[in-house]
């Protein structure tokens, strides 16, 4: 497995955060806490046989 994808990636993000690598881990968390908060709904939906039953587009 290459590691190059990544060094992309980091090297993209630092950039976006004109190379404050501290900025840019600050984004990386506060992304990384919205996407569980996310993950987070949907396993209670799913849990508790929310909207994704029978057919329900509501990812699409």
């Amino acid at each position: 497995m290459s590691s190059r994808p990544n060094e992309a990636a980091i090297d993209e993000i630092v950039a976006s955060c004109n190379g404050d690598i501290r900025g840019a881990l600050k984004a990386l968390l506060l992304v990384n806490e919205q996407l569980e908060a996310e993950l987070a709904k949907l396993y209670a939906a799913v849990t508790h046989g929310g909207p994704f039953e029978r057919g329900s587009n509501l990812l699409h």
